[in-house]
């Protein structure tokens, strides 16, 4: 068994157990400790961080192909509720 069936096992036992709900409680838990030791201006750090990294990988063209693509499923969904 891989380090990754067994991470993949535990976590099936655990939501299994205590339910999807855990989950999200602890990590509600783990962001208000975050929050608490780095204050909330490092979610814009590392979220800069995260950009910088997207675009140097994939390129600025990828961020416009997305903003099309989300543009275009609006318009449609707009569409079908009649506006």
């Amino acid at each position: 068994m891989t380090t990754e069936e067994a991470g993949r096992r535990g976590g099936l036992a655990v939501k299994k157990k205590y339910g999807p709900t855990f989950y999200a409680e602890i990590g509600r838990k783990g962001g208000q400790a975050t929050k608490r030791n780095y204050g909330s201006d490092f979610y814009s750090k590392i979220g800069e961080k995260g950009g910088e990294a997207v675009k140097n990988k994939l390129g600025t063209a990828f961020y416009s192909d997305i903003g099309r693509r989300g543009g275009k499923a609006r318009a449609r969904k707009q569409m079908q509720l009649g506006f």
